[in-house]
């Protein structure tokens, strides 16, 4: 497969473009995370969503520590190039965990008057899953 199509994403001025994990199934939106031009890369070739960690200053392939692989079936780029939207099956536990935390979704807090409110429970003791 040709590599062109890596060049119709606007980069920011570290080489990076933000994404959205998006449960094909439900529509839930599972996080936010970054890639860089060989994670989207590696994420077409493998099928499985590989971000770039600010935090680790490398590539991570998503589940390789917890087992909560990302199944991508589409990569789609917004209108302005500058954010990737994947429709991900979250794999290794039912059901998906796509948060460090043992959630579903990294989006599990809601402003409730004035106050940050969990709304989703632990699927799974995170301890557990990074032993």
């Amino acid at each position: 497969m040709s590599s062109s199509w890596l060049d119709d994403v606007k980069w920011d001025d570290k080489g990076l473009v933000p994404v959205i994990a998006q449960e094909q199934g439900t529509g839930d939106v599972l996080m936010f995370a970054w890639m860089n031009r060989d994670a989207l890369a590696l994420t077409a070739e493998r099928g499985q969503a590989v971000y770039w960690s600010r935090s680790r200053a490398k590539l991570w392939h998503k589940g390789e520590e917890s087992g909560h692989f990302q199944q991508v079936h589409a990569i789609r780029l917004d209108c302005d190039n500058d954010v990737v939207l994947l429709a991900v099956t979250q794999l290794g536990h039912d059901p998906g965990i796509a948060c460090h935390t043992g959630r579903h979704s990294c989006f599990f807090q809601k402003l409730q008057d004035g106050v940050w409110t969990t709304t989703a429970p632990i699927l799974k003791d995170p301890h557990k899953i990074y032993e």
